[in-house]
């Protein structure tokens, strides 16, 4: 939202969902710090905010709190249908005030995934309530049972705190004994889980066992990592099926197994109302029409220590010629992990950071191998790729699933353009009989 605002906000989105932010005072410092009449001169770089940590400041807090808010105003507006957000819990240090802020807007889910997201549900209880609540961070190097919290006091930060609906709670999940775990031990209510298999795009879990890897380097999925829908039903909570479910007839099929419905990312990523940058849509339509599109699953490409999907396009990270060229650094850090140095203070690294700063921080240099910066790459995808000494602009990276290769059969009338409209049809191409007609193995 900073860097859409340093933009000059062309179409005034922003500044009206602002204008609705509960906190008026909050959105008036936050428009006087970012906000750029006309849009900051091209070849002039975003102006960067503090790093998020265990310890955030105050500005960043509230700045986060009303980016969250803003999201789902606008995506809530124009009808009454449930509105989602989905967040990682590998970027664990702003995840209690982007809570806050979508709840402030009324948000109707919350899914996450990239990890355990076990203290989530509980998270949600308290903030629906109007209470302080604590996250546990992931801290390598602590003593035995010791922990690190970040905390988040709704009254501390805006002096007060209105009684809040709870949204519901859906973990991605690609086993069953996750999935039975987190309903068993979560701290609040698990509403829901997203099923994802290895062909999704974005991150994936890892295999499970032994990691072995193809000829082109990405880690072998065998049967012991098909999520096994028999146990999902028997945990008796709902759930949807995601990884390569966008075509025809994937959703009746999800429904015969037991499903809520799919989720679908690509075929949505890629169409005219994304807000991916419309040339790095272009080109991957282009790939897929030709039969070209190539879809990597990295091991190395994202620095959480997932697989991470990466299209192979041309003039982006994914390319090895731009990734050696790329100057590395961290200056976004969402990405980063926190460590427990020799004197006991808490410091953060990266492993796509300077490999030599990396390593004196304690981390192994092998670790930086290959690994790409997720936090200006996803940004840069989406026109905001920020602009360094040399006049340079951050390069992109593009992640997509294995459905990648079929976009075309969205396209008609030689268009390189489809419309969200269009996947929506497509998916539901079998008739709304048919649909309810479905046996399901148990009801939904």
């Amino acid at each position: 939202m900073a860097r859409r605002l340093q933009l000059g906000d062309p179409d005034g989105h922003l500044r009206r969902a602002l204008g609705h932010f509960p906190f008026p005072e909050v959105a008036d410092r936050i428009l006087e710090q970012y906000f750029i009449p006309g849009g900051k001169p091209l070849h002039d770089p975003f102006k960067l905010q503090h790093m998020p940590g265990v310890t955030p400041d105050t500005a960043l807090t509230e700045l986060t709190v009303a980016a969250n808010f803003v999201e789902v105003y606008l995506a809530k507006e124009g009808h009454s249908g449930p509105v989602g957000i989905n967040f990682l819990e590998k970027i664990q240090y702003p995840t209690l005030p982007s809570l806050y802020g979508a709840m402030l807007a009324g948000v109707d889910y919350v899914l996450m995934g990239a990890g355990i997201p076990r203290f989530i549900p509980g998270i949600l209880d308290d903030l629906s309530n109007g209470q302080p609540t604590t996250l546990r961070i992931d801290v390598s190097g602590l003593a035995a049972g010791e922990q690190v919290v970040c905390g988040f006091d709704p009254r501390a930060c805006f002096g007060a705190s209105p009684p809040l609906r709870r949204p519901h709670f859906l973990a991605i999940v690609s086993s069953a004994v996750l999935a039975a775990t987190l309903e068993r031990k979560s701290t609040g209510r698990v509403d829901g889980f997203v099923i994802e298999g290895a062909s999704a795009g974005g991150h994936n879990a890892p295999p499970r066992g032994p990691m072995t890897r193809n000829e082109r380097g990405e880690p072998v999925y065998g049967e012991r990592d098909v999520p096994d829908l028999a146990r999902f039903r028997e945990i008796g909570v709902p759930f949807w099926l995601a990884g390569s479910y966008g075509e025809a007839g994937k959703l009746a099929h999800a429904i015969s197994l037991g499903a809520n419905g799919i989720q679908v990312g690509t075929a949505f990523a890629f169409c005219k109302e994304s807000g991916l940058d419309p040339e790095l849509k272009r080109q991957v339509l282009r790939l897929a029409i030709s039969g070209d599109l190539d879809v990597l699953t990295d091991p190395m490409a994202s620095p959480t220590g997932f697989p991470f999907k990466v299209v192979q396009v041309d003039g982006s990270l994914s390319a090895a010629t731009e990734y050696e060229r790329r100057r590395r650094g961290c200056d976004l850090g969402y990405l980063r992990t926190a460590y427990r140095g020799l004197d006991g203070s808490t410091g953060y690294r990266c492993p796509a950071e300077p490999a030599v700063q990396y390593v004196s921080k304690g981390g192994n240099e092998a670790d930086t191998c290959g690994r790409k910066c997720l936090c200006n790459a996803l940004l840069a995808a989406i026109g905001l790729g920020q602009v360094r000494a040399d006049g340079s602009t951050e390069l992109p990276i593009v992640t997509a699933g294995e459905s990648a290769r079929w976009l075309s059969r969205l396209l008609a009338d030689d268009r390189l353009s489809y419309s969200a409209s269009d996947v929506i049809r497509v998916l539901i191409s079998e008739s709304p009989v048919a649909l309810a007609g479905v046996e399901r193995t148990t009801p939904a």
